[in-house]
């Protein structure tokens, strides 16, 4: 039967990819993406074909990565992340039986990870990952998901804080959180992790509230929990407790 596999590059730099996400692009014909993921991987796979679609184009994107696979070709669709975190594993499972294709998915690091590494150890207790873009989930339900974690003391990890048409996302994801945590509640704020311009901050949750982000930040939001260590955002483990 043939094959395609779906790959999470992680951040897209060499050094953040798994061994099996390289070796898996290594073996493959052609390499399917969206256009931004396409150019961080040409110059470490220089001699495979690539093939790209903008943005908003994923079903086109997955039915051509298909196509060829039908073909014979041995391809790969890289995600940003992990495959199966907000990435194209989904559609190319719900598609893949029209083409009589197998699917094999190779896991990356998501940003949760990576971004939670540059800030110090804000995730070692239970924790949530919520999109506050509205593309495909309607607003209504994000604030419920973000109302549910906040009062659930988990921290909170938030993907695509904002853009040029969601700027005040962030701020009301926070004034939320703020109905059920301290304003001094620690966070943090992850940028192009991974790339050229990688930076990170620790604030307070009012000051989140008021902070800029864009589509290359990842935020985290801090429990009753979360204190500051050595500059670093941490949740301590609490084995001094048992």
């Amino acid at each position: 039967m043939k094959k395609l596999y779906v790959v999470g590059i992680g951040a897209g730099n060499y050094d953040g990819m798994t061994v099996g996400a390289v070796k898996t692009l290594e073996k493959a014909d052609m390499i399917v993406g969206y256009t931004v993921y396409c150019d961080l991987m040409r110059p470490y796979f220089p001699d495979k074909t690539f093939l790209s679609t903008p943005m908003m184009k994923e079903i086109e994107r997955c039915r051509l990565a298909l196509e060829h696979a039908a073909n014979g070709e041995t391809v790969a669709v890289i995600c940003s992340g992990d495959a199966g975190i907000y990435g194209m594993a989904s559609p190319i499972l719900e598609l893949a039986g029209e083409y009589g294709v197998e699917v094999g998915i190779v896991a990356g690091v998501t940003a949760a990870s990576s971004g939670a590494a540059l800030l110090g150890s804000p995730l070692t207790c239970d924790f949530s990952v919520i999109s506050l873009s509205d593309l495909l989930t309607p607003p209504d339900v994000i604030g419920k998901r973000i109302e549910c974690a906040a009062a659930s003391d988990m921290c909170i990890v938030i993907y695509n804080p904002s853009s040029r048409n969601r700027a005040d996302h962030l701020k009301k994801a926070c004034e939320t959180v703020l109905r059920y945590r301290s304003p001094d509640t620690v966070c943090g704020v992850a940028q192009n992790i991974g790339r050229e311009g990688e930076n990170s901050r620790v604030l307070t949750l009012a000051e989140l509230s008021e902070a800029k982000t864009d589509m290359f930040s990842t935020v985290f939001i801090g429990n009753s929990a979360t204190k500051i260590i050595n500059g670093r955002m941490t949740v301590p483990r609490g084995y001094k407790n048992v």
